[in-house]
């Protein structure tokens, strides 16, 4: 008989899932959006909530429900060359090429960069980010360890500090709420939506499903259904927690401009908030908050990444896997943190239309008999549009990228697409091309379809 899982075993798995989560990046974006917000914060976090919070729980509850052994396994409903493609983009682009890196740069920009004298910022984040990676790879060796490492230890650290901070500011606010600008004045839903884009959990709940399903097998569960369930009880745990942050952050930035002024970017937000309550203690404060989310963070990151990689490729060890991901992303984060950024948003614009629409297909599969036809002929269909979304943001970034047909189809879309002008263009597409593959001729089930080969 399978040993059941108690609710502290739940609380554990959830916290080392929110730790994984909860990086520099979660503390940022919503506090910025507080501030811009105003008085509109609550339709602003709304948005914010759907894409931070409802988008990476469904995929969590996704890849559960499916039964796949990892993210290459679940991409493969829609074909097996897609599936390693997809699933190997997605982990470089959560990986090494742009969110591990961004766990170094963050809290180096944050917590440290402001007390350095100008033109030594270059070395100084070379030697945070050396020995910033060199923790993290001593920790990701050990994957059998992470749900200890992140949820016994580093996520409580981290919540302690955290929480000194948000207490302040609830029970001593700063002020009251001020007026919302720029897209939030009318499209605050919207503009929230799409700044949950930035979290990039989404695509992290793909990858991080799998670190959870085998934290779930070692407590003796082995059962499809079973595993099913403690997934996605440990998933209401992690984002429970996350919302109920998410909320406190952006209410902390939303009643801070009177007291602190605006700022470009949340982590500025943050430090002044923490200069406030605490003077130069919270600078102190912050760092080890950043540290501690990035921290933890980068560890869950490269342990997925090293376990995809190799059981993909599994001539290369885990080991060196760990070694090389960490040695990409330090030489990575050394091109800092602007640089990151900007060429993050086309990848994150091309890839989450396809992420998004791989699960809710999974997730509503009875209805069409889990056909491979649906899946395909929806991604095939997502693609065309989020490919010019992505297109689209590298032009701008990029000066003198300029494809005259890209152009065209762009112009095209922008006339005639719905939707296309608020970035959401792909979903008609995808619903199109979702009743196409249906109505198609009968063919096997996605998974089936793949043995088949």
């Amino acid at each position: 008989m399978q040993q059941k899982i108690s609710f502290s075993t739940y609380a554990l798995i959830g916290t080392m899932l929110f730790g994984m989560y909860f990086g520099a990046g979660n503390l940022i974006f919503p506090i910025q959006l507080g501030q811009l917000a105003g008085t509109n914060f609550w339709p602003a976090l709304i948005g914010f909530l759907v894409t931070a919070i409802g988008l990476p729980f469904l995929g969590i509850v996704a890849i559960g429900i499916s039964g796949s052994s990892g993210l290459r396994d679940f991409a493969s409903r829609v074909h097996p060359v897609f599936g390693i493609a997809f699933a190997t983009v997605l982990y470089l682009t959560i990986g090494p090429f742009f969110a591990i890196p961004r766990t170094a740069t963050v809290p180096f920009v944050v917590g440290f960069e402001p007390y350095i004298a100008s033109g030594q910022a270059d070395l100084w984040l070379g030697i945070f980010s050396f020995v910033f990676f060199a923790i993290v790879y001593f920790f990701s060796l050990r994957p059998a360890k992470v749900m200890d490492y992140i949820g016994k230890y580093l996520t409580p650290a981290f919540l302690v500090f955290l929480f000194l901070l948000i207490g302040f500011s609830i029970f001593n606010p700063m002020g009251g709420y001020g007026q919302p600008t720029g897209a939030y004045e009318k499209l605050a839903f919207m503009t929230g939506f799409k700044e949950g884009y930035n979290t990039m959990d989404a695509l992290a709940s793909l990858a991080f499903g799998i670190v959870v399903i085998h934290a779930i097998k070692r407590q003796g569960i082995t059962d499809k259904k079973e595993i099913a369930k403690a997934t996605i009880k440990s998933g209401i745990f992690a984002m429970s927690l996350m919302m109920l942050i998410y909320g406190l952050i952006t209410f902390m930035g939303a009643s801070s401009v009177s007291a602190i002024g605006t700022f470009e970017n949340g982590g500025q937000i943050f430090a002044a908030v923490a200069q406030h309550y605490f003077g130069s203690f919270g600078a102190v404060l912050l760092a080890i908050i950043i540290v501690l989310a990035c921290l933890k963070t980068s560890i869950g990151l490269i342990t997925a990444c090293s376990e995809f990689f190799h059981d993909a490729f599994p001539k290369i060890s885990y080991k060196m896997y760990v070694f090389s991901l960490s040695f990409v992303s330090f030489a990575i984060a050394n091109f800092g943190l602007n640089n990151i950024i900007q060429f993050a948003v086309p990848v994150l614009l091309f890839l989450y239309p396809l992420a998004i629409i791989l699960i809710l297909l999974t997730l509503l599969s009875p209805l069409f008999g889990n056909k491979q036809n649906v899946y395909s002929a929806a991604m095939a269909m997502t693609f065309l549009v989020s490919f010019f979304d992505g297109y689209s943001a590298l032009a701008a970034n990029i000066s003198g990228l300029n494809i005259p047909i890209f152009q065209s189809v762009k112009t095209l879309f922008i006339d005639y697409l719905p939707l296309y002008d608020i970035g959401l263009g792909w979903i008609l597409p995808a619903l199109i091309g979702a009743g196409i593959g249906y109505l198609s001729p009968t063919q096997l089930p996605a998974g089936t379809y793949q043995k088949e080969l």
